[in-house]
């Protein structure tokens, strides 16, 4: 593949993950393109590129995911390439074709391995064939509730029905006993169609109390293929990731290795380039299991990234212009221990519901080992339109213990009004005996959470709390400066952006 200068980049997404991608870009010398629904025209993805454009109104099937509009847009502009980000069309082959018949370079794997890893049975099937290990299960979907039924007298309970087409914990049911396979198959059938376009489902054996362990790989498009060591996720809520982490409790330097050619070879089975990630699920004797391959850039990505200091944005873009992987397997060196928290706007003791309305006061977590990626500032609208996630924040420490307090300290200082969030339960992972120990599972939330138990601060008091918070800011913001021109004393100037802010919260509260 020969190399190709990638100038302007549009990234198909929104939120935290546009902007974190158009970061990258700006310290590469590359122009971005973002795109907007109706409800993000002032969203900080948008103010940040060097170009926006409308592509429709707030529902996704009519914004993010229009592939004809978003296309227009890349061509309007002059784009070189399309990075799709996670979530919405990323990991949809048609859209990866269609923007490589456009003339323009799609920054992810080829379409075919998109579609071969995104069908579960497909990709269980050629990663088996290559000789890694999968999880005991139907290679087809399955044609009815006899088929099913078939499995279970042969393997038997507990069973995973799983969506052919999807992640995300969507069409998913776990099954104890036969007198619950007929709803539970009616079930995920339904939410798989609902979620992804296709009522396909398949069946595995359910393994009990297993760890979700991850590889990120890189491959570009001469050969190489890279692991850049594991992640640990098994906190999860209703089978979504919550809590990440790098280096797994579980994993040590032989398994390390041995999981890690694994994973390598999957990629290599499909003809993979670009980033993506294997999952595995660990049981408690240390065997290991093929669970997925998500082909694209996951939410976690941050996690490595701390623990490496390889940019993994900066390699897609690179890999997708047709250059060689500048890592190697033996240069590849990851240090001290980070863990990623997922901030949603969501109730924990109410089933996890998602907390609509306006951010009136956000005050990020800050100092030393922190980062945060958010992709909605305070005065923003978490809609009913799309995922809850109002941040990431990750934390890196030397060792495992201190990169918990920290969590712990970031977390605290983590403020947000105006809407519930989920950083209670974050911290109360943080704080559990067994989490602090290592000695969880993907169960550890049904375990040890009851909901109910937390200290929640209720709206009311939230909004109260965010109008002192307004009104202090404009009492500040009314001091006479000391300093002509807008300066203070030590010759910085106030942002007109801030001063502009301040203006509007006064005029509000007035």
């Amino acid at each position: 593949m020969r190399s190709r200068h990638i100038r302007k980049i549009l990234i198909a997404n929104r939120g935290e993950i546009a902007l974190r991608i158009m970061r990258t870009c700006r310290e590469m010398g590359v122009e971005t393109v973002a795109v907007f629904s109706d409800v993000d025209a002032v969203a900080p993805h948008v103010l940040y590129a060097d170009q926006a454009f409308h592509i429709g109104p707030a529902p996704s099937s009519r914004s993010y995911l229009n592939v004809e509009k978003i296309l227009d847009v890349a061509r309007h502009a002059g784009a070189d390439a399309i990075h799709p980000g996670y979530g919405f069309l990323a990991e949809n082959p048609d859209f990866a074709r269609k923007a490589r018949e456009a003339g323009m370079i799609f920054i992810g794997p080829p379409p075919e391995a998109i579609e071969a890893m995104g069908d579960k049975t497909e990709a269980r099937r050629i990663v088996r064939a290559s000789g890694v290990p999968v999880v005991p299960g139907t290679e087809a979907p399955l044609d009815s509730e006899a088929d099913a039924r078939a499995f279970c007298a042969e393997h038997g309970f507990p069973v995973l029905l799983k969506a052919a087409a999807g992640g995300g914990g969507k069409g998913m049911r776990i099954v104890h006993a036969s007198g619950d396979l007929g709803s539970a198959f009616r079930g995920a059938r339904s939410e798989a169609d609902s979620a992804f376009g296709d009522p396909r489902i398949y069946i595995e054996k359910y393994l009990e109390q297993p760890r979700h362990i991850e590889f990120q790989i890189l491959a570009d498009n001469h050969g190489n293929v890279v692991h850049l060591g594991e992640r640990e996720c098994s906190i999860q809520r209703r089978h979504q990731k919550i809590v990440e982490e790098s280096p797994s409790v579980i994993v040590d330097e032989e398994l390390r290795a041995t999981m890690g050619e694994t994973a390598v070879k999957a990629a290599r089975a499909c003809g993979y380039a670009n980033a993506g990630t294997i999952e595995f699920l660990v049981d408690g004797q240390g065997n290991f299991y093929f669970l997925e391959m998500n082909t694209r850039l996951q939410v976690e990505h941050p996690v490595t990234e701390e623990r490496t200091g390889i940019d993994l944005v900066e390699q897609q873009i690179r890999v997708a212009a047709g250059e060689h992987l500048t890592v190697r397997q033996e240069s590849i060196e990851s240090r001290g221990h980070a863990i990623e928290c997922r901030i949603c706007a969501e109730d924990p003791d109410n089933d996890f519901l998602p907390s609509t309305g306006t951010i009136l006061h956000l005050r990020p977590a800050q100092g030393p080992g922190v980062r945060e990626d958010r992709g909605i500032d305070e005065g923003g609208e978490i809609s009913v339109y799309y995922d809850s996630m109002v941040s990431k924040l990750v934390v890196w420490a030397p060792t495992r213990d201190a990169a918990i307090e920290k969590m712990k300290r970031a977390l605290r200082e983590y403020t947000i009004l105006g809407v519930r969030s989920n950083i209670p339960l974050l911290l109360y992972v943080m704080e559990h005996p067994k989490f602090r120990e290592g000695d969880f599972s993907t169960h550890f939330l049904d375990e040890h959470f009851r909901p109910g138990s937390l200290n929640s601060v209720s709206p009311e008091a939230m909004v109260a709390a965010a109008a002192v918070c307004a009104l202090l800011e404009s009492r500040v913001a009314e001091r006479p400066s000391p300093m002509a021109d807008g300066a203070d004393r030590r010759g910085r100037h106030h942002s007109s952006w801030k001063m502009q802010r301040i203006d509007l919260m006064r005029t509000r509260d007035d």
